[in-house]
């Protein structure tokens, strides 16, 4: 018979707070001087990807271009060095966009910043909590789903700007986006068009020609200079651009486009609101940003372990994620006293990262380094940059974040649950937004799962074939074996337990094997109990075989199933037959 169990003292282990591990463990292993040089060549061409691109996703999101800068600066810098990924590059992101453009327009751009800090202090908390490695349990039909629906409203806010529409305004809702779109279409501008479709072919045919050098770096620099060189022949030709879009007052005067000054300190809630109503930071507004801090909190998690596994899928290494959680929690606590936007980590930018010789987390921090620079000697080159040139750059990134190709291979060759799951949460993105999109995604992944489990959860009797050749004797007549498969849990137990059947009078023993029942909860084990009492009668013996330790260990703990004089626990059926006679 099984002896019971030693009755054990639970113990909660918390991680611990592991800050410049990658960077520690570069140095143990040895940091050349020619691990500087590919650090700093690495850094300075990250830099020229991100200062672009962080600038588009700050416009994107409702706020002016130097605050995606500070991002990249600030986040970027302290995450790296934080962090527990040695090739991680972290800043603003795409993804972001459909959470944070909707906070802006309600509370505005203090709003925005302190969701944001609250965001990492809820990432802080997840790093502690050792809540890194849940990544592996989000399905994948869910990750894609919204982050393809995600790829199609950030393609749909470039619209406008890419054929130069005349829309004062875009509308929140999806539909209502299509239909202003659509309304506008009459005012678009011949020469924003140009300017776009010219950045868009550069974007998409230079990686063909040249993949040393930056696809970004080159149709920006092209359409930038080209605009310019234009407008000195033709000065009707008139585009858009970040100088005449946006400008700033600095030292009493107004200057355009961004800044030439590092990010300064300056508390996040005092922040000028773009609503033009003055923001009030109390508790019942940190109430009202809390759904939004948490959405972004998740998103951002998601999207830098998931960054963080592809650079280690590219390098053969390895990251520490509750390092990267908290690193990650303490860069967007600290970006917001600086102007910066909510960061995570940046797949494109870590991909780049790594394939121009990155060989620490001092790479990323470079690029930090070399986008203040930027700012402080360019800003004035900067503010030339064509709005419909920067869509053009968006619309590439929300072409390579959809996944496409993936979307379409899974659509045939996946299970059709998955199919329900991936286009759920792909048209609850795109019609709703990502909370609603990931949470219904992995709330239908779960009850699929389960269903699932269900199904291959079961019972049946077993006959002397069945037992053969771990039972070396007949088994009498007065003798019935049921064997119990799967997880016993809330779903599959009243399956299990439904098996029963031909149990009469001249039944002795029923013996319940349950060598294949891996896991068991709370629902299970009460089935179980209901199905022994059932098959007690004062007179009959029963018997639980083969159990497996969770199991084992959750009746003994529980008591509510006890061994007594007709009830039994045993290793082998021939065992419980050997001892029953």
């Amino acid at each position: 018979m099984t002896p019971m169990p030693q009755r054990y003292k639970s113990q909660i282990a918390f991680p611990k707070v592991r800050l410049f591990k990658a960077l520690k463990d570069c140095w143990k292993e040895g940091y050349s001087f020619t691990n500087f040089k590919s650090d700093f060549l690495s850094g300075l061409v990250v830099s020229l990807v991100a200062v672009p691109l962080g600038m588009a996703l700050a416009i994107a999101s409702g706020v002016p271009p130097q605050y995606g800068l500070y991002t990249v600066i600030v986040g970027g810098g302290l995450v790296a060095l934080l962090g527990g990924s040695r090739f991680q590059v972290t800043g603003p992101t795409a993804a972001f966009v459909v959470i944070l453009y909707p906070v802006v327009q309600k509370f505005g751009f203090a709003g925005l910043l302190v969701a944001g800090g609250l965001a990492g202090l809820m990432m802080i908390v997840m790093g502690l909590a050792g809540l890194g490695r849940l990544i592996q349990f989000i399905p994948y039909p869910v990750t894609t789903g919204f982050t393809s629906g995600i790829a199609v409203v950030i393609g749909t806010l470039q619209v406008k700007d890419f054929f130069g529409l005349a829309i004062e305004k875009m509308p929140e809702g999806f539909g209502e986006k299509l239909l202003t779109l659509f309304e506008a279409r009459h005012s678009w501008s011949p020469s924003e068009f140009t300017v776009g479709l010219v950045t868009l072919s550069l974007l998409i045919i230079w990686p063909k020609v040249n993949k040393k050098i930056p696809a970004p770096l080159v149709a920006l620099t092209v359409s930038t200079v080209g605009l310019v060189a234009i407008q000195s022949w033709f000065p009707e030709f008139q585009v858009s651009t970040l100088g005449s879009r946006f400008s700033f007052q600095l030292g009493g005067e107004t200057g355009h486009g961004i800044p030439p000054i590092p990010p300064l300190f300056q508390w996040p809630w005092e922040f000028e609101s773009s609503s033009g109503h003055e923001f009030i930071f109390n508790l019942s507004t940190i109430k009202a940003l809390l759904p939004s801090a948490f959405a972004i909190a998740m998103l951002g998690a998601i999207e830098s372990l998931l960054s963080a596994v592809v650079a280690d899928g590219m390098t053969q290494s390895k990251h520490d994620p509750d390092a990267e959680l908290i690193a990650l929690g303490i860069g967007n606590v600290v970006c917001p006293f600086f102007g910066g936007i909510p960061a995570t980590g940046a797949i494109a930018r870590t991909a780049t990262n790594i394939r121009f010789g990155a060989r620490s987390p001092l790479s990323a921090f470079m690029h930090a380094l070399f986008t203040l620079l930027i700012i402080l000697v360019f800003s004035q080159a900067v503010s030339y940059l064509p709005m419909s040139a920067l869509a053009a750059l968006l619309l590439i990134v929300a072409y390579n974040m959809s996944e496409a190709k993936h979307f379409f291979h899974i659509l045939k060759v996946a299970p059709r649950s998955d199919l329900i799951v991936l286009l759920s949460c792909f048209l609850l993105t795109v019609m709703f937004d990502m909370v609603v999109g990931v949470t219904a995604g992995v709330l239908l992944a779960a009850l699929l799962f389960m269903k699932r489990m269900a199904e291959i959860s079961g019972g049946q009797k077993l006959t002397q074939s069945h037992l053969s050749p771990e039972v070396n004797e007949d088994l009498p007549h007065s003798t019935v074996v049921y064997e119990i498969n799967g997880p016993l849990f809330f779903g599959a137990a009243g399956k299990a337990a439904g098996a029963l059947t031909e149990i009469n009078d001249n039944v002795l023993q029923v013996l319940f094997l349950m060598r294949h029942v891996t896991v068991m909860d709370v629902t299970g084990m009460i089935a179980l109990e209901s199905a022994v009492n059932k098959v007690r009668n004062g007179t009959r013996k029963v018997a639980l075989i083969g159990l497996q330790r969770q199991p084992l260990e959750l009746i003994k703990k529980s008591n509510v199933i006890t061994e007594s004089d007709d009830l039994y626990i045993f290793n082998t059926v021939q065992e419980a037959l050997a001892k029953l006679k």
